[in-house]
């Protein structure tokens, strides 16, 4: 299974999924960027995750919040205080780990002896303004969720929505992880999707079961096989203290199984503390009794880079090709995206770089790029480039070849199937329209 997990890290370098930060530079441990390829896979797992539980229901409305936000948020919230893992060190070697990786006290690396935990807080601490002075510190906020309470009664005071309601948020969050790794699994610098759901305390349970399910669908949409999925409920003592029910979705990685989404009931413990700590009457008021009350929180969270990881492992496949040129592996690579999911949509293929096919064929990536995310290649053999196109999920083809000058038709080619059919220029549109959708 490591196995896989090396295929996908170096088929997202060799085709420009992901690669290392600064890396010119020997790179910064745990430090990705997303490439023309993964920036594309990423915008599409958050434009499509805004477009489902933002534009299309009516209870859900958004916030991009700053990522700096004034300390006292953090301490209300009780991360200042609280927000901290178990940092062990080696003896020997020196190198620092969480406590949780370390068994029978001894160092996974060299197996030296291992000093007694110290707690250690995640947030990435900076400074604003010119001197760095403790009244200048501010946090890089290490979650999105916090920034929603914050804001809860400007939205109640602009917005006027009912309970039930949600505030959704896309963005960036920070953590000084002890030891980052796995690829994108685990990053000091990572994009959450996020909303905080305000129920009824005696409605929570019925809002809990709502999202769990929202969130099986989204999983099933996203590709991932259910049989790699687990829903851990989090028991007491595990929980945060504010916690009646915690879900912890886990997907099966090469590396194990663990954490991919997290579904929680945080009770009004978060209003409730920015309430005290800012004096604001954070209460809802419900319009048609004139009760008062703090509204309880359904919270389910989802890792961006996560998605992103879990998609591509279940994308990838390998199959025997029933061809293969000089050169190339007798091994067909294919990334098996659902077609919403597919950074690049259609490939339009040239079969040769002549000048009237290339001419025929520019006019058609130019209609069809306004409709679609489309790629343009006219380099090497079309054998290699229907491998490439397969390798970075492209769902179809459009091949323009001599046939096309005189019967104004092309090759449609479908990734998985590779079966071809001729399709009139005129019609290719609406043709390309209805196999995605399928």
């Amino acid at each position: 299974m490591e196995d896989k997990m090396q295929q996908i890290v170096s088929l997202a370098k060799r085709r420009g999924f992901i690669f290392p930060g600064s890396e010119i530079y020997g790179g910064l441990a745990n430090s990705w960027d997303f490439g023309p390829l993964g920036v594309e896979l990423k915008n599409n797992i958050k434009q499509e995750w805004w477009k489902r539980f933002v534009h299309q229901r009516a209870d859900i409305v958004g916030i991009d919040a700053a990522l700096l936000m004034n300390p006292k948020v953090w301490e209300a919230s009780g991360h200042v205080a609280g927000f901290n893992d178990p940092l062990v060190e080696c003896k020997k070697c020196h190198k620092r780990f969480r406590q949780d990786e370390v068994i029978n006290s001894k160092c996974p690396e060299c197996s030296g002896e291992i000093t007694q935990p110290k707690q250690f807080n995640l947030m990435l601490k900076t400074f604003l303004g010119p001197a760095q002075e403790k009244a200048n510190i501010v946090y890089f906020r290490p979650e999105t969720a916090q920034a929603m309470f914050v804001d809860f009664k400007t939205i109640l005071d602009t917005n006027h929505p009912k309970i039930p309601f949600g505030i959704a948020q896309q963005g960036k969050a920070f953590r000084n992880e002890i030891t980052p790794g796995n690829f994108v699994f685990r990053m000091r610098e990572f994009e959450q999707m996020e909303i905080e759901y305000f129920v009824k305390e005696s409605e929570w349970e019925k809002y809990f079961e709502h999202w769990l399910g929202e969130m099986k669908q989204w999983l099933k949409d996203l590709g991932v096989a259910s049989s790699k999925l687990h829903y851990v409920d989090i028991p007491d003592g595990e929980r945060a203290h504010y916690s009646k029910r915690t879900v912890d979705i886990e997907y099966e990685y090469p590396f194990g199984q663990k954490e991919l989404y997290g579904l929680a009931y945080r009770g009004d413990f978060d209003l409730k503390n920015h309430m005290k700590a800012s004096g604001q009457d954070m209460r809802y008021t419900d319009t048609e009794t004139n009760e008062k009350f703090l509204p309880h929180v359904i919270e389910p969270t989802w890792g961006v880079e996560r998605s992103v990881l879990a998609a591509m492992l279940e994308a990838y496949h390998e199959e025997q090709a029933p061809t293969a040129e000089e050169g190339e592996s007798a091994t067909r690579v294919i990334m098996k995206f659902p077609a919403w999911l597919a950074p690049v949509k259609v490939a339009v293929l040239p079969l040769s770089k002549k000048p009237e096919l290339s001419k025929v064929a520019k006019d058609i990536f130019e209609t069809l790029a306004k409709e679609f995310v489309c790629e343009y290649d006219e380099t090497q053999s079309i054998g290699k480039r229907y491998r490439r196109q397969d390798e970075i999920g492209t769902p179809l083809a459009v091949t323009v070849d001599f046939e096309t000058l005189e019967k104004e038709d092309v090759t449609l080619r479908d990734r998985d199937t590779m079966k071809q059919e001729r399709i009139k220029i005129k019609d290719l549109v609406s043709a390309i329209y209805g196999r995605l959708q399928t």
